[in-house]
Formats: structure tokens, C-alpha cells, sequence
């Protein structure tokens, strides 16, 4: 029987805004590729949390969207705490990153609580910041993708940027930040989707997962030619 892994896909019926469902896409890829299963588990409004999940992904919405989840996603924020706090990789994007720090106002005033596993805050911006970015990390290189939100984001002293603004607007246009990070979450204002494009941060995603449930793991080299070509496509429309 393969080793299996379970990724939460949360609120893909109202977070998927630019193909971030992609991401889930290339996880569940990648590592069926490399000879295991992946169990894509969506959780939609009024349902209830998985057990034993290793991967948790989640994009951006409209303000509509957020609203609409805020309630569902407080009821939950336990769960999800205990699971950062467990090591459980996350990535977020765009609205559900705003929301897994400590509060959000939406463009028309609306405060939203979050769910405060990130250390930010976000906050209208004076203009929408729309366009291709590169983002330097420490860890997985530079990172490429395309922001387009109206949220200036600050983060507090317990979140780590993801990366730093090379091109771009990243979190607020000033302060050079782009993302959060604490232990294993991420979160992130690159769409594109992220993944395709940035295959060393997803196989990074991979191995936290594999070696949290399984122990220690070698990664089997994949091709990245494509993901090659679409960075380079990324680039030219700067």
C-alpha cells in the first residue's frame, strides 16, 4: 500500500481567486510522482475538520469571500493552532494569509478577527498593489508569483518575513517584507499560482510532511523544465 498524506484544502468554493487552488495541484503531484498518494480533503462552511491531516493550503478570496468564512474559520482556530503549533506545514495566500493573523479590515471599514496563528495585521492600503514580484528567501532562493491586493500587512515581532522585496510590493509597499513565517507556516501575497513556479518551496512543503509522519525521507529529483519556463514567462511581463 503507498504512504498516504492528507491535505486540507480550506474554502476552495470561495479562496481560489487566481488558480490557488494550483497549489494543491502540484503538491498532490509531485508527490505522486515520487510513488506516494495524496488525499485532498476540501473543507467547505459548516464542516468539520479532518483528523490527522500533514498538508494545509489555503488562497486568496474576494472581501465577500473572507466575510463569508470569518465565522467558520474562528470556529475552527483551535484545531488549526494546535496544528501550527504541532509542526504541521501551512501555506496560505493572499486573503486566508490575512486572516490567519490577528485582525483584517476589508476595503469598505469591516474589522475581522482572525485567527492569530500569524503575528500581523492588515490594514487598507492607499492603492491596490498589482503586479509580478520576486521575493529573496534564505531558504528556497528568490520566489516569483503575482500580488494583487488591497491590504497593507504589518508584521508583528513573533513573524519572520518570508522573504524580502526584490521586485514588487510584497506586504505594504515600504517596509520591503513579503510574507510571514512562523515555524512551519507561510504565509504569502504570491499567487501565480505559487507552486508551479517555485518547485523548491513546495518540495520543501513535501518533505516537513513526509518526515513528520513517517521520519526521515529522501526526495527523488524531478524535472523542473516546466517550472523553468513559467518563471521565465513571469519575468518577461514585469
Amino acid at each position: 500500500m503507498k504512504r498516504t498524506l492528507t491535505i486540507l484544502s480550506l474554502y476552495p468554493s470561495q479562496m481560489n481567486v487566481y488558480g490557488d487552488r494550483g497549489n494543491v495541484l502540484v503538491l498532490r503531484r509531485r508527490l505522486e510522482w515520487r510513488g506516494y498518494r495524496a488525499n485532498v480533503h476540501e473543507l467547505h462552511l459548516g464542516e468539520t475538520l479532518p483528523r490527522d491531516v500533514d498538508l494545509v493550503v489555503g488562497g486568496g478570496g474576494q472581501d465577500r469571500g473572507q466575510v463569508a468564512i470569518q465565522p467558520d474559520l474562528l470556529r475552527h482556530r483551535h484545531d488549526l493552532r494546535a496544528m501550527a503549533e504541532d509542526g504541521t506545514p501551512m501555506l496560505l495566500v493572499c486573503g486566508l494569509y490575512q486572516l490567519f493573523g490577528h485582525s483584517l479590515q476589508v476595503t469598505d471599514g469591516t474589522r475581522l478577527a482572525g485567527i492569530g496563528i500569524l503575528d500581523l495585521e492588515t490594514q487598507p492600503a492607499p492603492q491596490r498593489s498589482i503586479g509580478n514580484v520576486s521575493a529573496d528567501t534564505s531558504d528556497f532562493g528568490t520566489l516569483v508569483g503575482y500580488e494583487n491586493h488591497a491590504g497593507a500587512t504589518t508584521l508583528g515581532p513573533e513573524a519572520q518575513p518570508l522573504g524580502t522585496v526584490a521586485a514588487g510590493q510584497g506586504n505594504n509597499g515600504k517596509d520591503r517584507t513579503e510574507g510571514a513565517r512562523r515555524s512551519a507556516t507561510f504565509g504569502t501575497y504570491l499567487h501565480g499560482p505559487l507552486l508551479p513556479r517555485n518547485p523548491l518551496f513546495a518540495d520543501h512543503l513535501i518533505r516537513v510532511a513526509l518526515e513528520r509522519r513517517f521520519g526521515h525521507v529522501e526526495l527523488a529529483d524531478l524535472s523542473h523544465a516546466a517550472e523553468q519556463l513559467a518563471r521565465a514567462s513571469g519575468s518577461r511581463r514585469r
